[in-house]
């Protein structure tokens, strides 16, 4: 077996991977929910407003931040929305896979046993976008 053969067997058994079956199953939910897909079309008319108001020579810029005030609300509505929670969860889950699985090939192909190279999950400092210290 070729090694592109190879890469597409790992595909396939990543396809069969939980994390990747959380992941659809989280994503089909998100969408047959209405209100979360409402509450996404509203944040994408509201992004959309900000960026005309933005464009605009004479904007009014109480106007705007009052337009991100709106967004970041409507942002937090989506997060909190249990759909969307468990969609991010399996998300996370499933990327943390593929980090892991890069990491070791990337390793590899820089000369680190294939055996032995792991991932090295580290703290990028900003917990804005992290999902938790382990």
């Amino acid at each position: 077996m070729d090694i592109i053969e190879q890469a597409r067997e790992l595909g396939r058994q990543i396809q069969k991977d939980d994390r990747y079956l959380k992941v659809q199953i989280a994503q089909q939910n998100s969408d047959n929910d209405k209100e979360l897909q409402a509450l996404i079309g509203e944040f994408n008319l509201k992004r959309m407003n900000i960026n005309t108001e933005a464009q605009k020579e004479d904007r009014s810029e109480e106007k705007l931040q009052k337009l991100n005030q709106e967004l970041r609300a409507c942002y937090a509505s989506i997060m909190k929305n249990e759909n969307m929670a468990a969609y991010n969860m399996a998300r996370q889950e499933l990327d943390a896979l593929l980090n892991r699985v890069n990491a070791i090939i990337m390793q590899s192909a820089q000369g680190e046993d294939p055996d032995t190279t792991d991932y090295q999950e580290s703290c990028g400092g900003n917990c804005a976008s992290c999902g938790g210290c382990h």
